[in-house]
């Protein structure tokens, strides 16, 4: 008499959790071994048929498989086998789709796996959302995120613009004069808020922050403001408390010069900066270049001006060589308060060697200041002859009597 309890027992622990072959194999394995009437007990038992049992017997005698489990033809017909029209009609589903089409059935919904099964099976289709997933891999479909690609509106002088930059800085290195990229990071909150990315910390201990990301009015935002050494591969970031203006963006390119420029370059006699279209640094703000001709004068230093065109920020220097290391250097940790801005900023390095310095400006900077027109006509300001509104040079004027 054989043990049934004990082929239960085996089955649940080690049979069922078998593929196709190793069940049948297991279930003919125990069949052999109980004896008479086992055939029928290891198929109630198990919830094999007994023809299965049967090929699993002669498997027991058979040499080892190589590669195929189940038998060449076994298994259930592919679905698009069975229904012809299935793989067009998801096809026409997920396919993208002028806004309005009255042929889409799915308008205006997220093509999630259940959505497209149940409009599969509105259509006549019986089809799981799993079985939707594998159908999808198969037609080359995959979920993916929104990529920021589209420069919007594209100016016609836009590569020319980045030749002129390129052979304006490859000149100036040429002649060791220093050439230096310049932004304004996009400016963070101070407290215990969410910072994106993620850091190692022990297994079910995530550091706690804030639910909502209101701003702290006694500890405000900082403005971070770089200045990138292109061939130094050395970058300075002031650390600004009130506005990102143009004032504040021409203070952290003196204080550059102060603490890391004039140090490396002693015959320094001309400046070229690089800087984006827009914001402190914007091509059509006054203050920028008013500022930027004080800074000449107090410095006697040519300053060589280039601007991206509009819409192209993204291939300024400063932002894949500095800007995303002080991200990565700081990814999953809350700027607590100021101290931590700075110190997380100065701790950035990378691979290739990149050297930064921060400090804290805490200098009160107003918005809205006026330029007048009399003021502007007063700078020694000089356009290229390609584009002088992109491209423009600032000589020190003579100090006055």
């Amino acid at each position: 008499m054989f043990d049934r309890h004990g082929i239960e027992q085996r089955w649940e622990a080690d049979g069922s959790k078998r593929d196709e072959r190793g069940r049948r194999v297991f279930a003919a394995s125990e069949a052999r071994a109980a004896g008479r009437g086992g055939l029928a007990a290891v198929s109630a038992i198990t919830g094999l048929a007994r023809s299965t049992i049967g090929r699993g017997l002669k498997d027991l005698d058979a040499p080892p498989p190589h590669g195929r489990v189940r038998r060449e033809g076994g298994g259930p017909r592919p679905l698009t086998d069975r229904d012809p029209t299935l793989l067009s009609d998801l096809e026409r589903l997920v396919a993208p789709a002028t806004r309005g089409d009255p042929e889409r059935p799915l308008l205006w919904v997220s093509k999630s796996l259940d959505k497209l099964a149940a409009a599969l099976t509105d259509m006549g289709h019986a089809i799981s959302p799993n079985s939707v997933r594998k159908l999808l891999v198969g037609l080359g479909f995959s979920r993916q995120s929104n990529r920021k690609a589209d420069e919007g509106s594209r100016h016609p002088d836009r590569d020319a613009q980045f030749e002129h930059i390129n052979r304006k800085v490859v000149a100036a290195q040429a002649t060791g004069q220093p050439v230096i990229s310049v932004d304004t990071k996009k400016k963070e909150l101070i407290g215990n808020f969410r910072n994106g990315g993620t850091d190692y910390r022990p297994k079910g201990d995530p550091r706690r922050v804030k639910v909502h990301d209101f701003e702290d009015k006694s500890l405000g935002k900082v403005a971070p403001y770089g200045v990138y050494d292109l061939a130094a591969d050395e970058g300075w970031v002031s650390v600004g408390i009130t506005a990102d203006t143009a004032e504040f963006a021409v203070a952290a390119i003196r204080t550059w010069l102060e603490r890391m420029g004039r140090g490396r370059y002693l015959q320094a006699r001309e400046l070229t900066i690089t800087a984006d279209c827009g914001g402190s640094n914007g091509v059509r703000v006054r203050l920028w270049k008013r500022e930027l001709q004080r800074f000449a004068d107090e410095s006697g230093l040519i300053l060589h001006v280039h601007h991206y065109p509009p819409g192209t920020s993204k291939w300024n220097r400063i932002e894949h060589r500095l800007f995303c290391h002080i991200t990565q250097n700081w990814r999953g940790r809350p700027l607590t308060d100021r101290r931590a801005v700075i110190e997380l900023i100065g701790a950035t390095t990378t691979s290739s060697g990149l050297k930064v310095e921060c400090a804290l400006d805490t200098r009160t900077y107003k918005k809205g200041v006026k330029v007048s027109n009399a003021e502007m006509a007063s700078l020694d300001l000089t356009g290229d002859a390609f584009h002088p509104e992109w491209n423009y040079t600032i000589k020190p004027r003579p100090p006055k009597a």
